[in-house]
Parts: structure tokens; C-alpha cells; sequence
């Protein structure tokens, strides 16, 4: 590890000597209240954190589960989530310490029904602000749709006075926020979180398909309804619902954290993100810090049968390109056309990107090994030529190629992690019935593999492309170079990055045993686990995937190694999803992420 991962590695020295002390005082409470260490609280402790594996009041046991364990699932007998898997290893969960007592605090103040009332309602009425973007919107100061996003800071404002209040606040480009908590320990790194205040749009052709107005904010007992419900007002609101409880428990951090919210993540990110990054990196520094946490990842849940709870954050992303198709042809009466129009051409191109989709890989780096590697060694029900398969496949190349094929016929949707995808999604061209097209462009969607780049694809778009130009004689530009292929009699074909963005796969976060990673998958744990059974009938596995879409963090790689992509929603509780109608999300799971945040920041403030 550098001189950065080493200054975040889980400290356990620092921890025990926390812990004992906690320990201790609690003991010689326990002993003054009660007149004996064993006391009624002393038990009830013990019962309530064994099932956690976790020590007495929260102590860490060790710093990662079952280290004894063999680190290999026996085929067909999945491992318990309490051992240790040699490539997916799970940190135990972490609960506070130092933080108990206020942990304890905000758990209560959590389920009082006036609270959740309260909260509740202030997320809906965020949601009833549309702070929608556009794929076509101006720059900040020259297109009045930005303007919405004063009337959000304005309620936000007043909605968390102790907030804006309480924490140094930073606008940059007008609409984008940064808040900073300072810690303390000004020798730590701080940590970063993210979210976004933009929705896309709402088809109006749907509005009569929504059970409640998209922009309602309705609490109907049970769904908080409304777009950005899920994606991303959640986070945002559920971000600063955590700050407000912390200073309102009267929470002081020995580190430092940071938010920035951007608000054009929905389409570039370019005015949004696009000014924050730069100002982030120049205040705290290139790798300036320990983790940044945004949205993103699967939402948890029994994925894979049996009492496992899988949860599954995003360590990397796709690339992404938009690729545009131009075709340009003489124009004339449609009573007299040529053998192929503009438009017939461009079909004809579309049609063979289609025939031709990228090839599927595989490889040991990849997030789908990851997620494969964890699946088959902890999921109680998985097929068990695919869990032999992935034991093998982490020395033999053979078992590499076949568990690849074996991925593809038996999970369909492995076909976004293995391979680039290609989607044409916009097309245009014509103007009259009876005249000839002139020019006809399609826009297609590329998302990029980590194998991969952009210069890959291209390359690829081009050897698929040269011939029909050839065929059809039309000249040929494509990403900025003249190419020999017809006369031009035909016409002209032009190959171009639409909308002027590209972006390579994203770096991976790193998941070593001392990587700030572990302590992430330690909240996580334990905050999934303390919401289950105390029996130990269930157990918690964090599972590493690939971002298939992107987010803000696309534009976040200088500032932190460490990139986590997760939001803390359990499954079932998002009504339909996002970016369709009837966005929705269930109350008490919101409520849930907010509890997330808050133990995400104590967990975070106690490994120094």
C-alpha cells in the first residue's frame, strides 16, 4: 500500500484501546447502576451484538470474518457469510464504539412517529420541486431552466437551518453545493460523499399512468411518490436529514467530511459535477481523499434464495460513448429514387452494428469475476456447474472461457457486464414525403467494457462501417480522419461523438484487507444485520460489482482511489423504479438510508 492507503488502513490497535475503554466504562456503569457487571444490560448487550460477530458493545472480534476458514466454498456447500472467502472476503460489521451512546440516541429518535412525520414530509416537499435537466440545456446564466434550482436551495435552506447553518457551504456554478464539516484532526483525510438535485424528464404521454402526480411528493402512509423519489433527491435529502441529526445530537467529528451535489448528472454532469470536481481537487488536493460514497449499486436483498442477505455497491463503471451516424445523399423527387436513400443507408449501417455486437470477455480483473467469485462462494442457491466452475476458473484458463459461456446461457442480463453494449437510440432524417432525403443520422449508445476504451470501440465501429461505405461509394470521415472508401457518387458518410463526450472504464477501487473499502463493508454489515432476525438465521455478504451506467464520479477519479457507488435501498422498496412512471419509494426504507448515513459517518469518525 502507498503512504494514502496507509494512512487509512483499519487500525486495530486504535480500535481495541477505544473499544476496552468502552468496555470498562460500561462495565463499572453497569456495576453502579445494577450492583453487579453482570447485569441485566451487560446480557442484553451480549444477546443483541452475537449474532453481528461483533464483540461486547460493538468491539470488532477481528477485522475480518473467520480468518481461520479454509477460503473455500466445498462444491456445492456455500460458505457461511461468518467465513472467510480467499476472493471475496467480507470485513465483520462494524458498529460504533466511541459513538455507542449516540448511535443509540439516533436509533430511538428514528422511531419517533413525529420525526418520521416530519421527515417524511420534508423529503416530499423536495420532491415537489422540478428540478428537472435537459439534454439540450445552456449553460448556467444563459438558460432559464436552471432557474428551478434556486427555488430548491431555498427550501433546503430552510427546511435544514442547522445545516447551512452549521457547516461551511460553498456554491460553485451557482446551483452546485458543497458542504464541509470540519473535524477536529486536521492531519486526517476526509471523506466525500455525493449526490445530485436533477430528475429527468416526465413523458407527458405518460401523465395519466401515474397513481399520484409525478411531482406530488405524496406520502401516502406507506410510498413517498413523486420523480427523484429514487433517483437521486433520495440521497440528497436523506444526506442532509443524517447532518441534521448529528448536530442535533450534538455530534463533533474528529475527521472532516464533505458533500457536493452536483445538478446535471442526469445529462452531462458538465455543469454540475463539471465545476465541482475541479474545485474539490484544488481545495483538498489530487487524492485528497480517504473514500467518496455516491449513489449507485443493486439494492439488497435475499438475490440468490435462502436466508443471505446479498448487498451489491458498484466499484467501477462502464465507458461511454455516442456514436453518430451521418449519412449524406443527393436529394431529388421520390417519383424517380436511387437503388439506396440516405435513410435507406443509414438503416443498412445500424443493421450491421447489429449483426455484429461486441464479443463477451471474461477476464480476472473484471468486475463480473468479482461478483461471480462472491456469488458462487456464499449463495445458498446457485447453479452448481457455474459455482465448480468459478472455483477453477481462478487458476485455469480453461474454467475461465467455459464459466464465461456458462455466465451467458444462464444469466441473461450478464450480457451488460461481459461485453460492450451498443443501443441505436435516436434517429432522424427526411423532411417531405415525396423528396429524397438528404441526410439521415442516428445517435447509438455505446457502454464500454472495462477490457476495453474508447478508442476500441471506435476502431471497431470503423472496420464495421468502411465496407458499406464503400459499397453504397461514399466518401468517409470518421472520428476526425479522412478514410479511403468510395467516390463519393453516393454520397458521404459521416462517423462523429455526438453531444461531445466520451469516457474511458473507470479506474477500480481497490478491496484489499486494508483498503478503506472494509470499512464501508463493515457498515453495511452491520447495518443490514441489526435490521434481521437476532436469532443469526440470516447472514450479510457484500458483493462487488461493475457499474453498468454512469454517475457523477465519472468526473470525481482525481480526488480518491477509493470510489464507492451504493445506495442503501433495500429490495422491494423502490415501487417501479426509476427514470418511469410511477417513481416511487417506501418510507420506512428511505428513513433506512438515513440511518445508513449516520452510521456510515461514526463508523468513518472512529478508524482514524
Amino acid at each position: 500500500m502507498g503512504a494514502q492507503g496507509a494512512s487509512h488502513k483499519l487500525s486495530r490497535a486504535g480500535s481495541s484501546k477505544r473499544c476496552w475503554s468502552t468496555v470498562l466504562v460500561a462495565g463499572l456503569l453497569s456495576l453502579f447502576l445494577f450492583g453487579s457487571l453482570a447485569s441485566p444490560v451487560a446480557s442484553l448487550y451480549s444477546r443483541l451484538l452475537v449474532p453481528l460477530h461483533v464483540g461486547p458493545l460493538g468491539c470488532p472480534r477481528t477485522a475480518f470474518s473467520g480468518e481461520l476458514a479454509s477460503g473455500q466454498a466445498q462444491h456445492g456447500l456455500p460458505l457461511p457469510s461468518s467465513d472467510a472467502s480467499n476472493i471475496c472476503p467480507q470485513a465483520d460489521p462494524l458498529l460504533p464504539v466511541e459513538h455507542y451512546a449516540l448511535d443509540d440516541r439516533l436509533t430511538r429518535r428514528f422511531g419517533e412517529i413525529a420525526y418520521r412525520q416530519a421527515a417524511f414530509e420534508t423529503f416530499g416537499g423536495a420532491l415537489r420541486i422540478p428540478t428537472v435537466s435537459y439534454d439540450d440545456q445552456g449553460p448556467v446564466g444563459e438558460d432559464r431552466r436552471w432557474d428551478v434550482f434556486a427555488e430548491l436551495h431555498q427550501y433546503l435552506e430552510e427546511a435544514f437551518p442547522r445545516v447551512f447553518a452549521g457547516l461551511h457551504v460553498t456554491k460553485i456554478n451557482t446551483y452546485g453545493i458543497v458542504l464541509h464539516w470540519q473535524g477536529s484532526n486536521r492531519t486526517l483525510q476526509p471523506v466525500l460523499m455525493t449526490a445530485h438535485q436533477d430528475v429527468v424528464p416526465v413523458d407527458p404521454a405518460t401523465l395519466a399512468d401515474w397513481l399520484n402526480p409525478p411531482f406530488s411528493g405524496l406520502y401516502d402512509g406507506t410510498w413517498i411518490w413523486g420523480r427523484g423519489s429514487c433517483d437521486d433527491k433520495s440521497d440528497l435529502v436523506a444526506s442532509l436529514q443524517a447532518i441534521d441529526a448529528l448536530l442535533e445530537q450534538g455530534f463533533e467529528p474528529h475527521r472532516t467530511f464533505v458533500w457536493a451535489f452536483g445538478f446535471d448528472e442526469e445529462t452531462a454532469g458538465s455543469e454540475g459535477a463539471g465545476h465541482l470536481a475541479p474545485y474539490l481537487e484544488d481545495r483538498y488536493g489530487t487524492n485528497g481523499f480517504s473514500m467518496l460514497l455516491d449513489e449507485g449499486g443493486s439494492a439488497y436483498g435475499t438475490a440468490y434464495g435462502g436466508d443471505v442477505v446479498f448487498a451489491f455497491p458498484a466499484l467501477s463503471e462502464k465507458g461511454y460513448l455516442d456514436l453518430q451516424v451521418e449519412v449524406s445523399a443527393p436529394g431529388g423527387h421520390s417519383s424517380i429514387p436511387p437503388e439506396h436513400t440516405a435513410i435507406g443507408m443509414l438503416a443498412a449501417m445500424i443493421v450491421e452494428l447489429e449483426g455484429h455486437p461486441h464479443p463477451a470477455v471474461l477476464t480476472r480483473e473484471s468486475g463480473a469475476f468479482r461478483t461471480t467469485q462472491c456469488t458462487a462462494a456464499y449463495a445458498p442457491e446457485y447453479p452448481e456447474h457455474i459455482r465448480k466452475l468459478a472455483q477453477e476458473a481462478v487458476h485455469s484458463d480453461d474454467a475461465l472461457e467455459a464459466l464465461e459461456r456458462a455466465l451467458l446461457e444462464t444469466f441473461p442480463g450478464y450480457e451488460a457486464f461481459l461485453r460492450t453494449t451498443q443501443a441505436a437510440d435516436l434517429i432522424e432524417g427526411g423532411v417531405k414525403v415525396n423528396a429524397l432525403p438528404e441526410r439521415a443520422t442516428a445517435v447509438v449508445n455505446h457502454r464500454i467494457v472495462e477490457s476495453s476504451s474508447v478508442a476500441d470501440v471506435q476502431a471497431r465501429i470503423v472496420e464495421l462501417l468502411r465496407p458499406l461505405a464503400a459499397r453504397f461509394d461514399l466518401t468517409m470521415d470518421a472520428f476526425d480522419r479522412t478514410l479511403d472508401a468510395g467516390t463519393g457518387t453516393g454520397g458521404h458518410l459521416a462517423l462523429s461523438v455526438a453531444f461531445g463526450r466520451t469516457l474511458d472504464p473507470s479506474p477500480v477501487t481497490p478491496t484489499g484487507r486494508g483498503d478503506p473499502y472494509q470499512i464501508f463493508v463493515g457498515t453495511v454489515r452491520g447495518m443490514i444485520g441489526g435490521s434481521m432476525p437476532r436469532d443469526g438465521s440470516h447472514s450479510v455478504v457484500v458483493v462487488p460489482q461493475l457499474e453498468v451506467g454512469n454517475t457523477d464520479t465519472a468526473r470525481y477519479w482525481n480526488l480518491t482511489r477509493h470510489i464507492v457507488r451504493y445506495s442503501h435501498v433495500r429490495e422491494g422498496d423502490r415501487y417501479n423504479g426509476f427514470h418511469t412512471v410511477n417513481e416511487a419509494i417506501r418510507a420506512d426504507g428511505w428513513l433506512g438510508s438515513v440511518r445508513f448515513y449516520t452510521r456510515f459517518i461514526l463508523n468513518w469518525d472512529e478508524h482514524l
